[in-house]
C-alpha cells in the first residue's frame, strides 16, 4: 500500500449532458418516480463534474441526448473502449436499448475502426471494469456472464468474472472502483458480492481499500480515479481518510439529482482509452 502522493495521467472520457433526465420508470433499486427530479440542479451538478474533469486536465467529449432516452447521462453503460477497440453495450431493459446505437453512431463519426456490437448483454462500463491485468466483470442483475467471453476475444484481455447479490449494487460501477489501472489497485464494498466472488477478490487484490457500508450505500464507490484524484460523491465521507492515506487525493462532488437515476460521478463517465 503506497502513502507518497501520485501522479494523476491524462484521460479522455465521453460524457452526456442530462437534458432529457427523468425519473418516469423503475429499473433499479435508487430510482423512485415519485419523487421528483429538479432537473436544472442535475445540470448544474453535472457541469460541475465535467468543468472538474477539464481543470484536472482531462478532456471530455461530449454525447448529444436524444429525448425519450432520459438515462443517456448515465454514459459509462454505452460501451467498453480499450487500446481505441469499442465493445459496444446491449441493455437488459427495452427502456434504455436505444442508447446502444447512439453510442456506436458517435464512435463511427469520431474515427473509431475496430467496433464489436455485442451479441450478449453488456451495460458497459457499467459492469466492465479495466486495471492493469485483467478486466472485471460483473454479472447478477444486468449483464449476461456470456458477455464475458465475448469481451475477452474481442479485448484479448482476461476477463474475471464478479457475481453481485445485492440489488442496491446492480452495476460492478457501483461497488467497485479502480483507483491505480497502472497498479491493479482497487476499492470496493465485500457485501455487494457473492462469498466466492469476495474469495476472488480478497486474492487478486489483497491490500485493496475495503469500503464500509455507510459508504457504499452512498454510492461512494461509484468513482472515477485518475490515478491521484478520486472523484466520488461527497457523503461517501468514510472513504476520503482511507485514500488520502493512500496517497490519493478524494475530490468530493453532489450528483444527489443523478442519484436519483441509481448514478453517480463515474455512471456518468465513460473513459476513451487509446
Amino acid at each position: 500500500m503506497r502513502s507518497s502522493l501520485r501522479e494523476a495521467s491524462p484521460r479522455r472520457y465521453l460524457m452526456c449532458p442530462p437534458a432529457h433526465f427523468r425519473v418516469t420508470y423503475s429499473i433499479n433499486p435508487w430510482m423512485d418516480p415519485a419523487k421528483p427530479v429538479d432537473l436544472p440542479l442535475a445540470q448544474t451538478q453535472w457541469e460541475d463534474l465535467r468543468d472538474r474533469y477539464t481543470a484536472l486536465g482531462h478532456t471530455v467529449e461530449l454525447l448529444t441526448p436524444q429525448p425519450g432516452l432520459p438515462d443517456m447521462v448515465f454514459a459509462a453503460n454505452g460501451a467498453t473502449v480499450i487500446d481505441g477497440r469499442v465493445l459496444g453495450a446491449r441493455f437488459a431493459y427495452p427502456e434504455r436499448t436505444a442508447e446502444a446505437a447512439a453510442h456506436l453512431d458517435w464512435f463511427r463519426s469520431h474515427g473509431y475502426a475496430e467496433i464489436h456490437e455485442p451479441d450478449h448483454v453488456n451495460e458497459g462500463e457499467g459492469d466492465f471494469a479495466v486495471t492493469a491485468s485483467w478486466i472485471l466483470a460483473g454479472r447478477g442483475f444486468r449483464s449476461s456472464p456470456l458477455s464475458h467471453d465475448e469481451a475477452q476475444e474481442f479485448f484479448g484481455r482476461p476477463v474475471i468474472g464478479l457475481d453481485l447479490v445485492d440489488p442496491r449494487y446492480y452495476h460492478l460501477d457501483t461497488a467497485l472502483c479502480v483507483l491505480d489501472d497502472a497498479a491493479d489497485e482497487v476499492m470496493y464494498y465485500p457485501g455487494a458480492f457473492s462469498p466466492g466472488s469476495r474469495a476472488v477478490l480478497a486474492r487478486l487484490f489483497p491490500d485493496a481499500l475495503i469500503a464500509e457500508e455507510a459508504d457504499a450505500a452512498a454510492l461512494g464507490l461509484n468513482a472515477v480515479s485518475d490515478g491521484r484524484h478520486v472523484l466520488l460523491p461527497q457523503a461517501a465521507v468514510g472513504l476520503f481518510e482511507p485514500l488520502r492515506a493512500r496517497g490519493f487525493e478524494p475530490v468530493g462532488m453532489d450528483l444527489g439529482e443523478l442519484l436519483k437515476g441509481g448514478g453517480s460521478v463515474k455512471c456518468c463517465t465513460q473513459e476513451l482509452r487509446a
